[in-house]
Parts: structure tokens; C-alpha cells; sequence
């Protein structure tokens, strides 16, 4: 069965997975990415009989979006606000890019904003690229599923 991008949702929480408040599903998005990979080690012997070998180590993910400019919508501030932050505190954003908002399933993790570029293209709506990493954390980033 296929799923369809536009039922993905991304939820956010200001503070982090551990802070007060409840999740918000970010209605600004437009299209997201969950980028998730691993590093990896050579393992290769003299018994791979001369194919080298690889196994991964530490993973490693992110998550583009692009999201309109308004000021007066959550999500957008929310990022704007952690990635103008001075404090690590303040940096923190809880993530979770779900395949569907119930019966859905993606990572959940305490993101920090690295980028935030706005785009003035002529013809088009004020638009922020973001990408958001996972951060220094007492809470590890995870699998879940709904």
C-alpha cells in the first residue's frame, strides 16, 4: 500500500520532547525530508575473499522543511525563535515526522535549528528552508510508532 505525502505530519513542541505543553502538529509545512543515515567502519578480512566489507556505526538524521514566512504562526516562530536563541535551552525543539498523524509511525528526537534561509522569489509566497538536527539531550532520539 502507498502512502501519500501530503498525510505525513510533523509535530512540534516547544522546550523539547521533555517540556511542558503538548505536541502541535506544524500546519505550515510544505514538503519535508527525514533524512536519517549511518556512518560506517570497514570490516574487511582476507576471508571476504577480495569484497570489502562495512558495517554502520553511529546513525545520524535530519529533517528538511520548508515552511511560508508568518510571523504569526506557531511553527515558524518556534523555529525562528530557536534558531535566534542564545541559550541551548532555548534551542531545543521536540520533533516528530510521522507518516500519518494516528496509526503512523517516525523518529521522534530534541532538535536544535541549524539552518534557516529565507527564498524572495518573485513569484511566489516568502518561504524558510530549515533543517533540524537532533541535539545535545537527556533524551535520546527514538523510533515510535502511534
Amino acid at each position: 500500500m502507498h502512502q501519500l505525502g501530503m498525510n505525513c505530519v510533523l509535530f512540534f513542541k516547544v522546550g523539547g520532547i521533555a517540556g511542558g505543553g503538548a505536541w502541535l502538529a506544524a500546519n505550515n509545512v510544505r514538503d519535508a525530508t527525514l533524512n536519517m543515515e549511518a556512518n560506517e567502519t570497514d570490516v574487511t578480512t582476507r576471508g571476504n575473499a577480495g569484497w570489502e566489507a562495512t558495517a554502520p556505526t553511529l546513525r545520524k538524521a535530519s529533517v528538511d522543511t520548508e515552511v511560508i514566512w508568518d510571523p504569526a504562526e506557531p511553527f515558524f516562530t518556534a523555529l525562528k525563535n530557536a534558531f535566534m536563541a542564545v541559550s541551548a535551552a532555548e534551542r531545543v525543539i521536540g520533533i516528530r515526522a510521522m507518516s500519518a498523524a494516528s496509526d503512523g509511525e517516525g523518529l521522534q528526537a530534541d532538535m536544535a535549528v541549524s539552518k534557516f534561509s529565507r527564498s524572495e522569489d518573485l513569484e511566489d509566497a516568502v518561504k524558510v528552508s530549515v533543517t533540524l538536527k537532533p541535539t545535545y539531550s537527556a533524551t535520546p532520539p527514538t523510533w515510535i510508532t502511534n
